[in-house]
């Protein structure tokens, strides 16, 4: 099916099931404990040994010798591998750089070798007994002593490196109210419960690899790329996943050492990433510096808007996209949004909830929250004055699907009670808090992508669906379930949904808040083919049929779904492309975050005591998880304001902050209360659910609006991120 034309009226409408805040149905599977992830997976492979992951210790340079003699003599060890012997492998484009390091080292904690035991404690004690010599080379770790060295950036996220509009440098020249600022935001880590883990078997020259992993028709071209085989020969399964956030949009080492070990020993092989291993071996959000001119008219109309940033990577690496907002969010004639990356020898950057605009709007909130001040406009007001119904790099004739952004910033400032708040910044106090409120602006495209799905009904009006879409602790499984049993006509409970094996159709996969949109409009299309086909073979007119309560109706026949679909049962594959909507309209998702919070005059230690937010994504799908989305975004943009750092140590190129212990994120105490309100909205243009993308919405502007707090509170503008109180401390007024 292609979805060329807005949506009209359709099953969906009814909401009879999509859009109620249900329950999970696989929420019994987990809380018990039965829910069998990847490296969990015992009843498939009860006979696997287990490897462990040598990390190189250095960031740049080769290896000299690696001499694996004694960790081979090592009780329960059954094989070392490493490049010298894992044979030949491929270079997916997916990567940039290889998982399985040697003789060249690309960065600190790349695999260089795996040790394989009857137990994991062996294999894990064995990998303390290789002896491995390097040669170190100099490498470039630090961001802002590689600016001088960067290029603009050729593509990234938000699409072209950069992007012009009328004239953005005699515009901004020329503007009544002038701002210019630099802000940083910090390397920063997924933190996923889950680690990077993989159980892999070989079936004679077939691999079956249980992964945690968001993307599975990826994964597959991934390994049959990386191991030099058939894709028809690779089945990857993944139908939990314990959070990914980006981190697991492609496999790492854990899945393709698992499977070269596997094949190498002739027997199931598990391996898992440990904690520390996760922040240098897999990927992080890369670091930004970024510069932010405003120019506005006395009545604080911007007139000139100007976002560059830069952000490195490895060779082959792409950038970070902090100016994709700044493309699409405020009005002004004259534009300027650029991106420079330059090369950095730390592990891989890459996708991390909401890339681009995470850590974009974290400081061009900030900026217009500076901008209000200069011209004397609340900034909930300045926002409003700034709103523009259209993409105002192309104008007028790409228009918004939808932008009820004024309503967000109106409805959420009611909610929160933004009127209480005193404009003079440091001017309240209670006790020993200095007390603040701020508020930003939330924004994150609307990404759309093909999605297939195969749904059947059985002889007794069970209804299922089998697509290879993830579940990584969003809701997919319901959701999925939901759009079934509303398009078919049944309970939720009637429904059987089966995910996250390469065996089923290609979905959408789960990643850039695509997912729940694109994977359960895939199911809506393959189920409007079953209906048409069910149609007819009961001998309906498809044009006046209704499905409700199990039955067919037409007219005054009805018949139970059973019984129409035979009994064999029927089922069909089909789904859903985008066409052309998304260019001919601007889409995305649209709120407003509000935040109180607390700084103690002693010790500049900063509480948050309330977020609230108000967000407008399309159609709800479940109200529920949803909202759990949402807070979920909003503490990750908790953490990134307040105490997320990778910290590099330039001597040797690699993230000091590499466990829980050390990488803060934020615990329950730290988010005492949370509101979420979601704008009733439909969006014809987006999808025939009439849904958009909510996920990755909530952590988009949430870091702002507190960093503005802690300015109403204190009045100290910080703009490097994360906000740690010894950049308050020495600048706190008189106790």
């Amino acid at each position: 099916m292609k979805f060329d034309t807005p949506a009209g009226a359709n099953p969906i409408d009814r909401e009879r099931v999509v859009g109620r805040p249900l329950d999970r149905v696989e929420g019994p599977l987990k809380v018990s404990g039965t829910a069998p992830y990847a490296y969990e997976r015992h009843d498939v492979a009860p006979d696997a040994a287990y490897g462990w992951v040598v990390g190189s210790t250095i960031a740049k340079g080769r290896i000299q010798s690696i001499d694996t003699r004694v960790a081979e003599a090592a009780p329960g060890v059954i094989a070392v591998i490493h490049a010298a012997n894992a044979g030949q492998l491929g270079q997916s484009g997916s990567h940039a750089v290889r998982l399985l390091g040697g003789p060249e080292i690309e960065h600190y904690d790349q695999a260089v070798a795996l040790v394989v035991a009857e137990r994991f404690e062996q294999a894990r004690h064995a990998a303390a007994l290789l002896k491995i010599d390097y040669v170190v080379e100099d490498g470039r770790y630090d961001l802002e002593d590689a600016i001088p060295h960067a290029r603009q950036a050729p593509r990234g996220f938000g699409g072209p490196g950069l992007t012009r509009a009328g004239d953005f440098e005699a515009g901004f020249a020329a503007a009544a109210v002038q701002l210019d600022e630099r802000y940083t935001t910090p390397d920063q880590s997924h933190q996923m419960m889950e680690p990077h883990a993989s159980t892999a078997r070989w079936d004679g020259d077939a691999l079956k690899l249980w992964t945690s992993n968001q993307m599975i028709a990826d994964a597959v071209d991934d390994m049959a790329v990386t191991l030099g085989i058939a894709k028809d020969k690779v089945r990857i399964i993944s139908p939990y996943i314990g959070g990914g956030f980006g981190s697991k949009l492609w496999v790492r080492a854990d899945a393709v050492l698992a499977a070269i070990a596997a094949r190498h020993i002739g027997r199931p092989v598990k391996v898992a990433l440990a904690r520390p291993q996760i922040a240098n071996n897999t990927t992080h959000r890369p670091a930004t510096v970024q510069r932010i001119r405003l120019g506005a008219d006395p009545d604080g109309r911007i007139v000139a808007i100007g976002h560059e940033s830069w952000s490195g990577n490895q060779p082959g690496g792409g950038t970070e996209s902090a100016g994709i907002q700044t493309r699409l969010l405020y009005r002004g004639e004259n534009r300027l949004v650029a991106h420079y990356l330059t090369e950095l020898n730390l592990p891989e950057g890459n996708a991390m909830r909401a890339p681009g605009e995470a850590a974009g709007m974290l400081a061009l909130e900030v900026a217009m929250d500076e901008l209000a001040e200069k011209v004397g406009l609340d900034p909930v007001e300045l926002r409003i004055r700034n709103d523009v119904q259209y993409d105002p790099e192309k104008g007028p004739e790409r228009p918004f699907s939808s932008r009820p952004f004024i309503e967000c910033l109106r409805i959420g400032a009611k909610r929160f009670g933004w009127s209480e708040r005193l404009r003079t910044p440091a001017s309240r106090r209670e006790g020993q808090w200095l007390i603040g409120m701020g508020m930003a602006a939330a924004f994150r495209g609307n990404l759309v992508t093909s999605s297939h799905a195969r749904v059947g009904i059985e002889r007794d009006g069970r209804v299922w669906v089998e697509t290879d879409m993830t579940d990584i602790g969003t809701g997919s499984y319901t959701i999925i379930a939901q759009t079934a049993a509303e398009m078919l006509g049944v309970d939720i409970a009637d429904v059987d949904v089966r995910l996250g094996d390469s065996a089923f159709p290609k979905s959408a996969g789960s990643g850039g808040q695509w997912g729940a949109n694109s994977a359960t409009a895939g199911v809506y299309a393959a189920c409007l083919s079953l209906r048409r086909e069910i149609a007819q073979k009961a001998g309906f007119n498809e044009a006046e049929v209704d499905f409700a309560d199990g039955h067919v109706v037409s007219g005054n026949r009805r018949i139970a779904l059973g019984e129409a679909a035979g009994p064999d049962g029927i089922s069909l594959t089909d789904g859903l492309d985008f066409g052309s909507l998304s260019k001919r309209y601007a889409q995305a998702t649209f709120g407003a975050h509000f935040c109180e919070v607390g700084v103690d005059i002693h010790t500049g230690e900063i509480r948050i005591r309330r977020q609230a937010g108000a967000f407008a994504a399309g159609r709800i799908l479940n109200p529920k998880s949803a909202r759990s989305q949402v807070i979920g975004s909003m503490t990750m943009g908790a953490g990134a304001a307040l105490m997320e750092e990778l910290v590099v140590d330039p001597r040797f190129g690699y993230f000091v902050t590499r466990d829980l212990v050390d990488y803060h994120v934020p615990v329950h105490a730290d988010i005492p209360d949370q509101d979420v309100f979601f704008l009733p909205e439909l969006d014809d243009k987006s999808s025939p659910m009439k849904a958009k993308g909510v996920g990755e919405l909530g952590i988009c502007g949430a870091g702002a609006a507190i960093a503005n707090a802690v300015y109403n509170a204190t009045g100290i503008r910080l703009r490097d991120y994360p906000l740690t109180l010894d950049k308050l401390i020495d600048r706190l007024p008189p106790p």
